[in-house]
């Protein structure tokens, strides 16, 4: 009895914590980097305090949101690495999928990765946005790390090739935020056409490195 009461206490406090992450993603989409607490209480129809007692803070509440989105945005980035292509094709594919991601929704991506706009002007006083600059890197540096892992198990490198891959996956992250962070400031280009450039930037040692034997190729 007491085991099934825990279960079903759980289940409730999960599906409130969706359901809360939710209201939170529907006042970011709207306010940008300047999503306070405030507004997202508000959103759920909660009072803060109850907001606080199960994200404990701004900063937990941020690396909540911030899971859900780079989980979905790394699922995407694998299938596209998954798909039945060749290497080339599949590279493009997986730039794509990321400029496509922050284009679709640009003010969830200025919500993660721009803490100068982390304070909404509208605000009213005492009543800031949240403070992402010390975790928006931590970010990067997951989407580096899980790149890297992919390059390991399917190119080969050669000697060193853990090493490598680390530099492959890292550089490879900080050139597409970068890259993506201007084009989606300015669109100098189309998409299509700095998904191109990107690729032929990566394209030379990529197109000599062999698969990695046994492993599911690249």
């Amino acid at each position: 009895m007491e085991t099934t009461q825990r279960t079903e206490q759980q289940t409730s406090a999960e599906r409130r914590r969706r359901e809360l992450l939710e209201a939170a993603d529907r006042v970011v989409l709207r306010d940008g980097p300047g999503a306070s607490m405030n507004a997202i209480a508000a959103e759920a129809g909660i009072t803060k305090p109850i907001l606080y007692r199960h994200f404990g803070d701004k900063g937990g509440l941020y690396a909540a949101l911030a899971k859900r989105h780079t989980d979905a945005l790394l699922a995407s980035l694998r299938a596209a690495l998954d798909a039945p292509a060749e290497r080339r094709e599949r590279v493009e594919s997986t730039l794509d999928t990321y400029l496509a991601a922050i284009e679709a929704r640009p003010q969830v991506y200025r919500f993660l990765m721009h803490p100068s706009e982390s304070v909404s002007e509208s605000a009213a006083p005492g009543e800031q946005g949240f403070y992402v600059g010390k975790h928006s890197a931590p970010l990067l540096r997951r989407m580096g790390e899980e790149l890297a892992e992919v390059i390991e198990e399917r190119v080969d490198l050669g000697p060193g090739s853990q090493q490598l891959a680390r530099v492959w996956g890292h550089g490879i992250v900080g050139m597409m935020h970068a890259a993506g962070d201007w084009w989606l400031g300015e669109r100098p280009c189309s998409r299509s056409e700095l998904v191109r450039s990107l690729a032929d930037l990566l394209w030379g040692r990529l197109a000599a490195a062999g698969d990695k034997t046994g492993g599911p190729g690249f």
